[in-house]
């Protein structure tokens, strides 16, 4: 009994869906297609506009602006000589470290006699108890 009653309401509830889509004139959207263009232009005018437009200067390009034409420096220094200068200033010191300018810095050799600390060290490894 129970089954066809969930069966009953199952149906029911399905036509009663179908019912509301179909009063409610449920329709899906159509395709009207391709708008026409709308242009006053004729495709001559609208090919030559292109190609002038194509081949002025770029507004947009870094200084196009400033008007100034390009000019090419020629260096009067050889090659050589730019390349020596640039292989000195590698390999001098820095300008920028911290300690620039206050010499080179003393290595200092401990005078700490370590024979002491390894023979401590060794018998600590080797699982000697250390004398305090």
């Amino acid at each position: 009994m129970k089954t066809t009653n969930y069966v009953a309401t199952a149906t029911i509830s399905l036509l009663a869906a179908f019912g509301v889509l179909v009063g409610a004139g449920a329709r899906a959207e159509t395709y009207q297609g391709v708008h026409a263009p709308v242009s006053i232009n004729k495709r001559e005018d609208i090919r030559a506009e292109a190609v002038i437009s194509a081949r002025i200067a770029n507004p947009y390009a870094e200084g196009a602006a400033s008007h100034v034409a390009l000019q090419v420096v020629t260096s009067s220094t050889d090659r050589s000589t730019v390349r020596g200068e640039a292989v000195v200033s590698v390999r001098s010191a820095n300008p920028y470290a911290e300690s620039y300018g206050q010499g080179v810095a003393p290595v200092s050799v401990g005078s700490v006699d370590r024979t002491e600390p390894r023979k401590q060290a060794r018998a600590a490894a080797r699982g000697q108890q250390l004398p305090l």
